[in-house]
Formats: C-alpha cells, sequence, structure tokens
C-alpha cells in the first residue's frame, strides 16, 4: 500500500493568513474541521500571477512506520492526520506543532504516548482511538481547551474507561489526570516594591508600604475559568494559606483587597490580621442588602486592613455606583440601564498617622505627627463589552473622592476659608478591569494629589506545594 500525503490549502488572500492562525485566543470559538477535506493544486497562471497559498492542515496516511523529523517544523500547522498508519510511537518532538488544535492518531499500533503531548494546550481535539494504549500520561490533563478526547478501542484500565464513559467523560478524566499529576511548579518571582521617592533621612519623614492584592473570590475560581488548575489548587482552603503567606511576607503597612468574600473578612482576613497589628473595614457589593443573612455571607467586597500602630480610622466612606448612578441620571436613560445594573463599589478610608509611621524620629509639634490621608480601594466591572460603564465608575469614584477629601479638609482646618482638595494626600487602589491605555485607567491620573496603585491587568493563578 503507498502513503498518501494530502495538504489542505488556504487562499492567502481571502482574510484568513497566517496571522489569524497564530493568533489563536484561548477563548476564540472554535470549529471542527471538516471531514471532507479536499486540496486542489495550484494553476501555472496563478503562480505567474504571484497568488499563494497557506496549508494550515496535513494529512499523512498510508504503511508509516517511522515519522521524519522535519514534520516537527511544520509549526504553522493547526491540524494534523496520522490516522491509519502502523505508527507504534509518537516523539515527545511532537510538542513544537505548538499551533494545533486537531491531532487525529487513531488506528495505529500506539502503546504509550509522550508526556510533552501535555504541553499543546492548544489543543481541541485529540483522537487516539484503536490503538494498543493501557497507560495514559496524567500530563493530559494539562489539555485544559480539550473538547474531544477518542479513546476508544484502547485496552486502558477500568477505571480510567469507567470515568471516560460518564457524561462529559472527556472534561471528567481530564480533570482527574490533573488532579493526579506531579505538579513540580517553581515558586513565583517574588513582587518588587515600586519605591515612588527616596526619603530624605535628614530630618523626620513618614514612609509606609501599600499592597493592593485581588484575593479571588472562591465562587469565581472555578475549572472552568482556570481549567489550567488541578481542583486541589483552587481549593479555597488551600488558597487562603498561600494568600496570608504572601501577606504576611509582604507586611505592609496598607493592604487594599478586592474579592473578599463577606465571611471570609469577619471569620478569616480580620481575625488573622488583628492578630498581626491591622484593623480593617469591609463593604460587600451592593446585591447584599437584597438577600438573606445565608445567601449574604458569600457575596465578595472590598477591603481596607490598616497597621493600627501608624494609623488610625477616622472615618469609612461607602461608594455604591449604581445608587450615584440613579442620583445622576439626569434623563440619561441609557446610561442608567447599563450603570445601574452593576453593582460594583468602592470603598475609602479617612486614617491619620500616628508618630510610628515617621522615620529619624517624630515631628517636635506633636500635631504635624497627625496628618489625614484617605485611601481608597475599588473593584470594576469586569466585562470587556462595557468599557463605558468602568469609565463612568471610575469617573464618579473620583467625584466621591473628591467630595470626601473635600469635607474632611474642613475638619482637619476648620479655620481654612475654602475646601483644599490638595491638603488631603489621596491613594487610590483597585482592580479596574482595564488595560494601561484605556480612559479609565488615565484618567485617575488627572488628579495631582492622587497616587494610584494598580495590580498587574492579566494574571495567571499560580499554585504551588
Amino acid at each position: 500500500m503507498g502513503t498518501w500525503c494530502r495538504m489542505s490549502p488556504m487562499d492567502q488572500g481571502s482574510g484568513h493568513g497566517m496571522f489569524e492562525i497564530l493568533g489563536i485566543s484561548f477563548n476564540k470559538t472554535y470549529d471542527s474541521p471538516n471531514p471532507r477535506r479536499a486540496h486542489s493544486i495550484m494553476s501555472a497562471e496563478d503562480i505567474n500571477a504571484g497568488k499563494r497559498s497557506y496549508w494550515p492542515e496535513l494529512e499523512i496516511t498510508g504503511t508509516i512506520r517511522n515519522l521524519s523529523p522535519e514534520l516537527w517544523k511544520l509549526q504553522h500547522l493547526t491540524s494534523l492526520y496520522l490516522n491509519d498508519n502502523n505508527l507504534s510511537r509518537i516523539p515527545p518532538e511532537i510538542c513544537r506543532l505548538e499551533h494545533l488544535t486537531y491531532l487525529d492518531l487513531s488506528s495505529n499500533k500506539l502503546r504509550s504516548l509522550p508526556a510533552e503531548l501535555g504541553d499543546m494546550i492548544i489543543l481541541r481535539e485529540l483522537l487516539l482511538n484503536n490503538n494498543y494504549l493501557r497507560v495514559l500520561p496524567y500530563e493530559l490533563g494539562k489539555l485544559f481547551q480539550l473538547q474531544n478526547l477518542g479513546l476508544k478501542g484502547n485496552p486502558l484500565s477500568a477505571e480510567i474507561l469507567s470515568i471516560y464513559s460518564e457524561p462529559n467523560g472527556t472534561q471528567k478524566l481530564l480533570t482527574y489526570m490533573l488532579d493526579h499529576l506531579t505538579v513540580n511548579c517553581p515558586q513565583p518571582e517574588p513582587r518588587q516594591w515600586v519605591v515612588l521617592e527616596q526619603p530624605d533621612r535628614s530630618k523626620p519623614i513618614a514612609v509606609f508600604t501599600v499592597m493592593c492584592y485581588n484575593v479571588l473570590c472562591d465562587k469565581y475560581a472555578t475549572r472552568q475559568i482556570y481549567g489550567y488548575c488541578p481542583s486541589w489548587a483552587l481549593n479555597w482552603e488551600y488558597r487562603r494559606k498561600g494568600i496570608m503567606d504572601e501577606i504576611r511576607q509582604y507586611a505592609a503597612d496598607i493592604l487594599s483587597l478586592q474579592e473578599v468574600e463577606t465571611d471570609q473578612f469577619f471569620n478569616f482576613f480580620l481575625p488573622e490580621l488583628q492578630r498581626d497589628g491591622y484593623d480593617g473595614i469591609f463593604s460587600p457589593k451592593s446585591r447584599a442588602k437584597t438577600m438573606g443573612e445565608t445567601e449574604r455571607k458569600f457575596v465578595d467586597g472590598c477591603a481596607i486592613f490598616y497597621r493600627t500602630s501608624k494609623f488610625s480610622l477616622v472615618k469609612k466612606h461607602l461608594v455604591e455606583f449604581n445608587q450615584l448612578a440613579m442620583a445622576n441620571a439626569e434623563g440619561s436613560d441609557n446610561m442608567l440601564n447599563r450603570v445601574m445594573t452593576k453593582d460594583n463599589i468602592g470603598l475609602a478610608a479617612l486614617l491619620e498617622t500616628k508618630e510610628a509611621i515617621f522615620d529619624n524620629g517624630a515631628p517636635a509639634d506633636p500635631a504635624a505627627a497627625r496628618q489625614p490621608i484617605l485611601i481608597c480601594t475599588a473593584h470594576m466591572h469586569w466585562d470587556p463589552e462595557f468599557c463605558d460603564v468602568k469609565l463612568i465608575q471610575t469617573m464618579m469614584l473620583m467625584s466621591e473622592l473628591k467630595t470626601i477629601a473635600e469635607e474632611s479638609s474642613h475638619s482637619f482646618r476648620p479655620g481654612s476659608h475654602a475646601p483644599d482638595v490638595n491638603s488631603i494626600p489621596t491613594l487610590l487602589c483597585g482592580d479596574l478591569n482595564s488595560l494601561p491605555d484605556s480612559g479609565e485607567a488615565n484618567f485617575p491620573a488627572t488628579f495631582s494629589c492622587l497616587l494610584c496603585v494598580f495590580p498587574k491587568l492579566y494574571e495567571r493563578l499560580y499554585f504551588w506545594r
């Protein structure tokens, strides 16, 4: 029997060129390749006219026993059909085909698979039917985007086949394999402090550190969103220990936290951090007002913690964006309908400094040691389709902070004739769910008295043991 090698072409002039193939997004809608694959031969006229073709699919069929190493250089491939051959092994180098979404190895003589298959995380379909496989490498569990795993006709263990035969068996089997995979992940790189200004050590100066952290609420830490994570790494009991260890490692004077569950604030974060010399304030998202006591425990919100040796709390301020939208709609129904339904919040704490915050001794005037500072944390709406809502929320937050600062300047400087918003330093922390060049990320920078601290815009959930 001869060997048949077929390449499915794609006309680069059609708008489906290599950039689209190589730029595949994890969230991109996946369409399975057409089983009625066809090929065409470019005519001499097309060649002379400079027409170019691009073939993202390759089929090799026959009595193939070995594969040329040159195959692994075809890194533009998105589909590879090696079914109906006599292959007894697949080399680890197959993982170099990092853009494959479809791989068919059915009807060969495979007895084992390379662990490197698990590194091909773009795969959506992996067909291994009718081989001699008795075991599968646990690394296959890392294929978190896989939608179709073909295993029929293999002498696999009863346990594996039982899981695979269940409804949604592919996803359940991948979860099982990932949970049993021995993870040897390095610790994440240490976070680097951003030093805003070198202090003048020749005189008393207030120096403090700030940490901003979205702790990822338990109900959002799902395999549907974080499919690359084992179940044990998503478990809140496991994660909260890592979160608290990191908070204690950096020992910041002010902590700005988002996505803190109500129950976790009162029964975990607050008592744990109080033992470390902090006190804190918290407010859940606005929806908590409409819920019973049991449901309210699981609503997430924002929290601010401060080191009590350096700060004292003067006043807590809650900023509810949906309430502000209703109060300022001024007949704009479209704005009201888009913003009012989002129950994100901002939380501000007006603090007063203590003598312990000063390096190189406290000021000679005891009153000078008691300086006001406004700390704010916020969590904006998440959906990229609602960038206008995020910008409006940011603008409303800045307006409220300005009002709070003006009111506070009167209480700290009762003799002043006009409110001086610049007399109270303001620190805005939060998760804006936005890109660095977006309006919501840049608008706060227009306020001269404001210092902004935002976490990284893109993050992966790290796990380690």
